[in-house]
């Protein structure tokens, strides 16, 4: 009588690891990009917030600030709600340079994990940059 062993062989187990292999190679980039998206709306979304605000005392006192504690936020820079950036404000780059009673700029710096993802910023003319990243 013969009798028959029971289990996995070493083929079998070396093709499914191939398998889960394969699978992680897609599956796990394709994770990462949609969690640095995801990071990235909170940027966009308190860019906007902090520029809505920048508009709002540009038409009281006709100037924008650079320090954002005067528009009510607690600290200058403000810092995301995840703490995945950093948001500060700069006067607008031209030739010559704008002063700040003419256009302000709003630059979210990435943070910690999200530092591969570079800077995002929108100015008081509606220039937003990267363009990509805005999509």
């Amino acid at each position: 009588m013969i009798k028959l062993m029971k289990g996995f062989s070493l083929i079998e187990l070396m093709i499914v690891v191939a398998i889960i292999a394969i699978i992680s190679s897609i599956a796990i980039p394709s994770y990462t990009d949609y969690v640095t998206r995801s990071r990235r709306s909170e940027a966009l979304s308190t860019l906007l917030q902090i520029m809505a605000q920048q508009e709002r005392n540009f038409t009281e006192q006709l100037t924008y600030q650079t320090d954002l504690t005067l528009l009510g936020y607690s600290a200058n820079p403000v810092i995301t709600n995840n703490s995945y950036y950093s948001i500060a404000t700069q006067v607008c780059s031209g030739s010559p340079a704008l002063p700040i009673t003419r256009c302000v700029n709003l630059v979210a710096t990435p943070q910690g994990t999200q530092a591969g993802d570079g800077n995002i910023t929108i100015d008081s003319r509606g220039i937003k940059t990267p363009s990509a990243l805005w999509q």
